[in-house]
């Protein structure tokens, strides 16, 4: 990942060493060049540029889409949906009786067992388990490690770091017992969904958790996840349309997400059949920080994934930015001004530049333009 932490790192009466820094770190996404040591020159053939280049098209986690395991009808649709994650549920769409729990799991089996040739990439298939408080726990983790295909696991009802404990335990007997998978194969990825007070009060310890076994044998923990409904039947909290009762939480889930390195996934936005409503929600959420949103129904894909990625305005300013810091420092200058639209100059200087790193990445990882500003 390329960041520029200069305040944090920068030691004093290290100023050249800085511009250089920085000049180099901008011409890595403008596609230009810096007078050249032999150090940089490696750096240019070694594929950075094309390191970045080659980002186009991974999986951006923009949006993720609950498909029921109870009709095979919407199995098989949901090999044609554009989703970047499809989180396959055997959960909250399920009715709640052993019949209907077993026969929604073997249904799925059966399903991803069966389409190996038609089936989405793995880095797009997920699975929601039923709570580790249930009884159906243990066969629906004993059947998603079973799958290959499965690579990442939705964990409802995380309220603390000893769930999240209980479901590497079964991750590491599944691989070391069970001998279902391989450790040399990708670690099994978690997303713990974030319900209840208790949840909140214990947020920092379930972002910070790391397995007992290692990622490779327990899991590894990449994101947090918002279930909005239930926190609010757990804290009595009244939804508006406004959202903001949520504020609080949903920033503090952002802030501490961003603070281990995780994602942050928005709720669902319940008025799938209001598109200006969910569009501003995706909105909200991105401005808070929220990497991608749930979705429970197709029609809310595409306005997902188009509001999770940087506007056209916000890549040419980002453009803007790293060409004239790299001028700037080229120049032996620590800021530059930017002409705003409406009139005015902006002051930037070097923290901006990680912002606009981040926007330029996002978009090329998108696969949308950058303007040329140079």
């Amino acid at each position: 990942m390329l960041t520029c932490t200069i305040r944090s790192l920068r030691p004093r009466g290290s100023s050249t060493c800085l511009r250089r820094g920085v000049a180099r770190s901008a011409a890595r996404f403008t596609g230009t060049s810096t007078n050249s040591t032999s150090s940089r020159s490696e750096d240019s053939s070694s594929g950075k540029g094309a390191r970045i280049s080659g980002e186009i098209g991974r999986n951006l986690g923009r949006s993720y889409l609950y498909v029921p395991s109870t009709a095979e009808r919407m199995l098989e649709k949901s090999l044609t949906t554009p989703s970047d994650v499809i989180i396959y549920d055997l959960e909250d769409s399920v009715p709640p009786s052993p019949a209907n729990k077993n026969s929604a799991r073997a249904r799925l089996a059966h399903f991803l067992s069966s389409r190996a040739g038609s089936l989405l990439s793995p880095e797009r298939i997920a699975m929601r388990l039923n709570s580790n408080a249930t009884p159906f726990f243990a066969e629906d983790i004993i059947q998603a490690m079973r799958l290959p295909c499965v690579r990442t696991l939705v964990l409802p009802k995380v309220h603390s770091a000893q769930d999240l404990h209980h479901v590497s335990e079964e991750i590491y007997f599944a691989y070391r017992a069970h001998k279902f998978r391989s450790p040399d194969d990708p670690p099994v990825q978690l997303v713990a969904s974030i319900e209840s007070a208790k949840a909140m009060y214990n947020l920092g310890e379930i972002a910070s958790w790391q397995s007992s076994w290692g990622a490779a044998a327990g899991g590894k923990l990449v994101a947090l996840l918002f279930a909005a409904e239930d926190y609010c039947a757990d804290t009595g909290i009244i939804r508006t349309t406004s959202r903001q009762e949520l504020l609080y939480t949903r920033s503090h889930i952002v802030v501490t997400a961003k603070a281990f390195g995780l994602g942050a996934i928005d709720m669902v936005c319940v008025n799938y059949k209001d598109p200006e409503y969910l569009r501003d929600e995706c909105a909200d959420g991105r401005r808070l920080g929220f990497t991608g949103k749930q979705a429970i129904h197709p029609i809310q894909v595409d306005t997902i994934q188009s509001t999770f990625v940087p506007t056209s305005k916000e890549i040419l300013r980002a453009a803007k930015i790293l060409e004239q810091m790299k001028k700037a420092h080229l120049s032996n200058r620590g800021a530059a001004g930017l002409e705003l639209e409406g009139g005015g100059i902006e002051m930037i200087d070097a923290p901006m530049i990680k912002q606009a790193e981040n926007v330029v990445r996002t978009a090329r990882a998108a696969g949308l333009p950058i303007p040329d500003v140079a």
